[in-house]
């Protein structure tokens, strides 16, 4: 943050970032310096979410999120949910602790899964970095990456600003909307928007028509397995697909102002875009010159447009091996649920509620955890059940 007040807080980055970014990400043996300048190329095309950092910026934001990590990360007392008076302290706010503008879906999938794992993976962001290098996760995303360039090509677009990134993501936005209005299927469509007062965002994988007429949302999953998932993945992957319709129909009904995302992402309106970004934007019949041009332009064709709200829910799952379905779920929704569980999930990130971890009859989500070894949470409940079973111990000696 400079003198000036121009706070471009840190994106984030690894809940949040496309496919084909990841697939970019070098390894901590990989030296990271080369791609450390924003003035690079964002791709035009590929899978990415409104939130998400160019392959270029990315890591110019993980070493920022890092300074600022190490600055302001939380104590293992904080951590554990041991200590109330720290964590109930009106200075305790983890969107801001963790300088997080805004939350992703994916980020809060990862939560309703295991709360204490979310809040790990943000202070320890090398293990999550060592994990999404390993190979069954990188086949994912190129089953991901495939699909998408199906039906889009890759255009590289120069960018020298944060607002450039963005409007280049919101052009995506912008030439998907009437593709989908006439019927075609669209891939990777941002979503964005506030809800229970906080800025959330998000990427659908895929909206078309059936033949009924419906506008589903299909989302693609990939499996290790060559099965279905048990409850208690496909209840986070239903609640996945909630929260995106609930962002997309808020949308569609002009719920999203420009203000919204100006404030919450921190981004200046009167930015003048760069000219690959201009150029870019021109070519798809579009003349604006600065970053707010685009939103408006954007909000516009959205207020403006035919789409209905979406009327099916589906998860395909894939088998990252033969690449083959397994099947497919169609998702109920019920909407004062969705926004249950989400007001119980932001209750944690305004701080007004310590973080948890799973539950004992959850137990077994430990056992292939990234943090299991460093977890207070964990620790602290075999210590809890250690106890009972020394004071049987000691009663019947």
């Amino acid at each position: 943050m400079d003198s000036s007040g121009k706070e471009h807080q840190q994106l984030d980055y690894w809940d949040d970032i496309s496919d084909s970014e990841f697939l970019n990400i070098p390894s901590d043996e990989e030296n990271t310096e080369s791609q450390a300048s924003l003035n690079g190329k964002t791709v035009v095309g590929a899978p990415v979410d409104v939130d998400r950092p160019s392959v270029s910026s990315s890591s110019l934001v993980q070493k920022q999120n890092e300074e600022t990590l190490k600055q302001e990360a939380p104590t293992n007392e904080a951590l554990g949910g041991l200590k109330r008076k720290s964590l109930h302290e009106n200075s305790f706010n983890p969107m801001r602790r963790f300088g997080k503008k805004h939350l992703s879906v994916t980020l809060l999938c990862d939560q309703s899964w295991c709360e204490m794992k979310t809040v790990y993976s943000i202070i320890k962001p090398h293990i999550k970095r060592k994990h999404m290098q390993r190979s069954e996760v990188q086949m994912g995303m190129q089953i991901h990456l495939a699909r998408e360039l199906q039906i889009k090509d890759i255009v590289p677009v120069s960018t020298s600003s944060l607002e450039d990134i963005e409007a280049i993501k919101l052009l995506n936005m912008f030439n998907m909307i009437p593709l989908l209005e006439t019927g075609e299927l669209v891939r990777e469509f941002p979503v964005f928007g506030v809800q229970e007062g906080v800025f959330i965002m998000g990427v659908i994988d895929e909206l078309m028509y059936s033949q009924k007429g419906e506008l589903v949302l299909n989302e693609l999953k990939t499996r290790k397995q060559n099965s279905m998932p048990h409850s208690a993945q496909d209840k986070t992957n239903c609640f996945q697909v909630a929260l995106y319709k609930l962002l997309f129909d808020s949308m569609v009904h002009g719920e999203v102002k420009k203000d919204h995302i100006f404030r919450h992402l921190r981004l200046y309106p009167d930015q003048v875009l760069g000219e690959g970004v201009q150029a870019h934007a021109k070519s798809h019949g579009l003349q604006v010159s600065t970053f707010e041009e685009v939103v408006d332009a954007l909000l516009m064709v959205v207020s403006c447009s035919d789409l209905p709200c979406i009327d099916l829910l589906q998860i395909e799952y894939h088998h990252q091996g033969s690449s083959e379905l397994i099947g497919t779920r169609v998702v109920p929704f019920d909407e004062a649920q969705v926004r249950t569980d989400l007001q119980s999930h932001l209750a944690y990130w305004t701080g007004k509620r310590e973080p948890k971890g799973v539950d004992i009859e959850e137990a077994w989500k430990c056992q292939s955890c990234l943090y299991e070894d460093i977890c207070e949470w964990r620790k602290t409940r075999l210590s809890m059940s250690e106890q009972p079973a020394a004071h049987s111990s000691s009663c019947t000696g």
